[in-house]
């Protein structure tokens, strides 16, 4: 049995780092990731190393793998976070659907007008569920949800980083075409525009690390059509549209959702790409949160609230 000095070596901060550490394989960008210093972080794998009796992580060249005894703790860490997990799931699905907390995450990146309507409305209706809306990113919201920060994700799919959906379930909300956004007026005559085409101006894109950037790479890859001419990158649709306008000759693409929403705001053309790039945006969580009453509740009144209006109507009458 561990004494009581070895247990504080075991916190939740300890395996949170531990775990993360075994995502990225490399103490830097954990350490960034984490907000903490490259030096804390290694301090505490060894303390966890020393309590253990074995080395965790075994490196080549510059490069870290996790030993036998690395594995083994991983896999006790995910218990453990299930373990946490289902009995917070458990103690939830015993409150009240009118009173308690919904805590959502949202891709940053996403159309929010639809989804804030629906938040003054759920409001309306059930005014003692409090809502807590948290603008994410795509590794945030999967890092939240997993350990239990968030009850709903409202992300695009599908998504590679999803490693298995056996404890995650999704709820599709809208599926989410890829437009050209140009300044080519022979180009705004076509339905669509192919890919080739699409790359003759230089564009302004998304991050590189962030969803639909990675998306566009892989379509155009699959299509066996060089990636554009890049020069500038941005993490909001509003930061992409202005650059674009306000410069000579440079197309960018944005989510139909956005630009639908937000066309009083255009000045360029819009023209969906050929093949489609499309996702659907969708309600993700743990399988077990739907049978919390208060997250059942929103989730039906969310068919309610659309069923009066869709959501392309909404959008639209947003604008």
């Amino acid at each position: 049995m561990l004494d009581e000095k070895s247990r504080r070596v075991f916190s939740s901060k300890a395996l949170n780092y531990f775990d993360e550490l075994t995502k990225n394989m490399s103490y830097t960008k954990t350490a960034q990731l984490l907000g903490i210093t490259q030096p804390a972080l290694t301090q505490q794998i060894k303390k966890i190393e020393h309590v253990v009796g074995a080395p965790l992580f075994y490196s080549v060249g510059k490069k870290i793998y996790l030993t036998d005894a690395g594995t083994s703790l991983l896999k006790a860490t995910h218990q453990i976070f299930d373990l946490i997990n289902n009995v917070t799931d458990q103690i939830q699905q015993e409150s009240s659907e009118k009173s308690g907390t919904i805590s959502i995450g949202l891709l940053s990146t996403a159309e929010s007008v639809v989804i804030e309507d629906f938040i003054v409305e759920y409001n309306r209706i059930n005014p003692n569920v409090v809502i807590d809306l948290n603008l994410l990113t795509r590794k945030e919201l999967w890092d939240n949800i997993q350990n239990n920060q968030i009850d709903l994700a409202i992300m695009y799919l599908p998504d590679k980083n999803i490693k298995s959906w056996k404890v995650y379930k999704s709820k599709k909300i809208i599926s989410d075409n890829i437009m050209l956004i140009h300044n080519n007026e022979k180009i705004s005559k076509r339905k669509s525009v192919c890919y080739k085409d699409a790359i003759a101006k230089p564009w302004a894109t998304y991050l590189k690390t962030y969803y639909f950037s990675e998306l566009l790479r892989e379509r155009f890859r699959d299509a066996l059509v060089d990636y554009p001419q890049v020069v500038a990158r941005f993490s909001s649709p509003y930061q992409l549209l202005k650059f674009a306008q306000e410069s000579d000759d440079i197309y960018t693409v944005l989510p139909l959702s956005f630009c639908i929403a937000h066309q009083s705001m255009f000045k360029l053309y819009q023209t969906p790409l050929e093949p489609t790039i499309s996702s659907d945006l969708s309600f993700v969580y743990r399988e077990d949160k739907e049978k919390i009453p208060r997250i059942e509740e929103f989730l039906n009144e969310w068919d309610n609230f659309l069923s009066e209006m869709s959501y392309i109507d909404r959008l639209k009458s947003s604008r």
